[in-house]
């Protein structure tokens, strides 16, 4: 037991020393030393706690080969650490203000992985996601001849695919919620924005549905011309889809939609 305390005393002692050093460093005005003592901590496993000394560097020397070390290392730190808020601010900082560094590369891919860090599961926004995918590109544009192409690729196709469920999701909601009209106004927005998704069939049908359900609960007034436009909807899934399973359902809401019409007439003679 007392050689436990002892040697809780050393290791105590130690890190006060250490902490004392560090915290020396830190407020001196001795700039070559405090580089010296972030690059080690840096290399020692302690990136996070080398901030605060690259920063007092790169706000010292923020031309020199020092300072551009010092950027990309506050940067890559906060990466490390998992801020990745900060991380994709100063490495996203770094590939303009270092543009022709060796780094720029790395720190514009970091900078969007960032971005993937930040994006949330598809059913929350999806601001974060868009940002992703934008950095991607840009960095595909100014690097189109980088290793990472590929990751680069695969990665906007796995973001898009968050986007699309997002989207897909949101006119499932709209339909069970019987808000026809948003239905179908994020049905036609998902089938434009995603031409080839594995979910168009549904939300075509979903598309359709809705529309004849709006045009049915609509005033009189408006009931004709918005049974045109189910129906001109029902007829192109139709023929895009000849074997769906969803024709039953569709055909026999647009046999009721000739019954109204018939009324519709009768009613204005």
């Amino acid at each position: 037991m007392k050689k436990f305390s002892l040697l809780v005393l050393l290791i105590s002692g130690l890190l006060w020393v250490g902490c004392n050093g560090y915290n020396q460093v830190v407020k001196s005005d001795d700039y070559g030393r405090k580089f010296e003592l972030a690059n080690s901590l840096y290399d020692g496993g302690q990136e996070v706690r080398s901030i605060a000394l690259y920063e007092q560097v790169y706000q010292r020397m923020p031309k020199s080969s020092e300072g551009e070390i010092a950027y990309f290392r506050i940067g890559k730190a906060y990466y490390i650490g998992k801020d990745y808020y900060m991380a994709g601010y100063f490495l996203g900082q770094f590939s303009t203000r270092f543009a022709s560094s060796p780094k720029a590369e790395e720190a514009l891919f970091l900078s969007a992985m960032c971005s993937v860090q930040n994006s949330p599961e598809s059913s929350l926004d999806q601001n974060d996601t868009e940002l992703a995918i934008n950095d991607f590109q840009q960095f595909v544009n100014r690097f189109p001849n980088s290793v990472l192409l590929d990751s680069c690729n695969h990665t906007i196709d796995r973001l898009r695919y968050k986007l699309e469920e997002k989207a897909y999701k949101s006119v499932k909601l709209y339909s069970k919620t019987e808000n026809f009209r948003a239905a179908v106004s994020s049905a036609e927005t998902f089938l434009a924005d995603f031409p080839r998704s594995k979910f168009r069939e549904e939300v075509f049908y979903v598309c359709v549905f809705n529309s004849f359900e709006y045009a049915k609960n609509s005033v009189e007034n408006k009931k004709s011309d918005r049974y045109d436009e189910a129906t001109e909807r029902y007829r192109n899934f139709v023929a895009e889809f000849t074997e769906s399973k969803y024709n039953v359902i569709l055909t026999r809401l647009a046999d009721g939609v000739e019954k109204d019409r018939t009324e519709l007439e009768t009613n204005k003679k």
